[in-house]
């Protein structure tokens, strides 16, 4: 059972993440793929992306357990919640963390040998671990991740309502079925006896697609103190919709993806990059090459600039 105690400040500065955080989708996902928990709602997406998942997966399986504690520095929480400025803070990860989740990590299993060198902080180690990140995200995540933002948000939308509607006590008794709130503490389900307090910093409240049972936390009481914990799904939601596949299929599943969520409003390259699950480079080059196919308009819009569809752009959009 975990028991997170608030005090009154803590309740004014509890918030709910803005959207889903890459990297704890990121590692959590990797247990989907290798656990059979929850079969029915991510079977159809482990069976999709076993045949791409790239090889330096292993990097972050090392030190992700199915089960147990993995090292709090893989899942740094920003500002906004971006790959980029996560996997940019990773790398920054100091020594002294990289050291003492790693000890905690070999505490329990038996860690590879590379890790000796994560542990001394050896840039080209950690410059590794980050690109694997990148290349898991991109082949097995990014894909879905209009998907997996939809459903964190309508999981939002949801607590949001029954915060205005009930007040906190309506919105965290009803985060998880093993949810019990009791003013000052909140009860929820954890593998361990464990106290959180949160000491006025308040409770950072992340909806997690691909978290499953019960919910989790920092192990170190020094990070902003999160609670990320599992969301509803709808069965078949890593099926692609019939009316997108010829848009992928003549444009490339990424450039199509690009395509939809410039159709929903304009975005700068940092944010279409969010909402695609991809990095700003790639994003750029995406609308770069659909600019030149007339799909795309781009135009200044203070420091950054401002990409939306053209006529043309939109008018294939609707024909598929």
């Amino acid at each position: 059972m975990l028991r997170v105690h608030f005090t009154p400040e803590d309740l004014a500065r509890t918030r709910i993440s803005t959207g889903p955080q890459p990297m704890w989708e990121l590692l959590l996902s990797t247990n989907r793929l290798r656990g059979r928990e929850g079969d029915i709602v991510f079977g159809a997406w482990r069976r999709s992306v076993a045949a791409r998942t790239p090889a330096t997966t292993r990097l972050l399986t090392d030190l992700v357990p199915v089960t147990g504690y993995f090292a709090d520095f893989l899942t740094p929480m920003t500002e906004a919640p971006s790959l980029d400025e996560a996997l940019e803070t990773l790398r920054r990860t100091p020594r002294g963390r990289l050291r003492t989740d790693l000890a905690i990590l070999a505490g329990s299993r038996k860690l590879p040998a590379w890790t000796a060198e994560l542990a001394d902080g050896r840039p080209e180690t950690l410059n590794t671990l980050v690109e694997a990140a990148e290349r898991y995200f991109a082949a097995c995540l990014a894909p879905y991740w209009a998907r997996v933002r939809a459903g964190v948000n309508q999981e939002r939308a949801r607590l949001s309502a029954a915060l205005a509607d009930g007040g906190w006590e309506a919105a965290l008794s009803g985060l998880h079925p093993t949810a019990r709130w009791h003013y000052p503490v909140l009860e929820v389900g954890y593998p361990v006896e464990h106290d959180l307090y949160l000491g006025g910093r308040g409770l950072h409240l992340v909806p997690s697609f691909f978290c499953w049972g019960l919910p989790t936390t920092f192990r170190d009481v020094e990070f902003e103190p999160t609670l990320v914990y599992p969301i509803e799904h709808a069965v078949g939601w890593s099926e692609p919709d019939d009316d997108r596949k010829s848009l992928a299929a003549l444009l490339g599943r990424t450039r199509a993806r690009v395509l939809e969520v410039l159709g929903e409003y304009p975005g700068t390259t940092s944010d279409v990059a969010s909402r695609t699950g991809t990095s700003i480079s790639a994003a750029s080059q995406q609308a770069t090459t659909l600019r030149a196919a007339g799909l795309v308009d781009t135009r200044q819009n203070g420091q950054s600039v401002l990409h939306s569809l053209t006529p043309l752009g939109r008018a294939l959009l609707c024909e598929n």
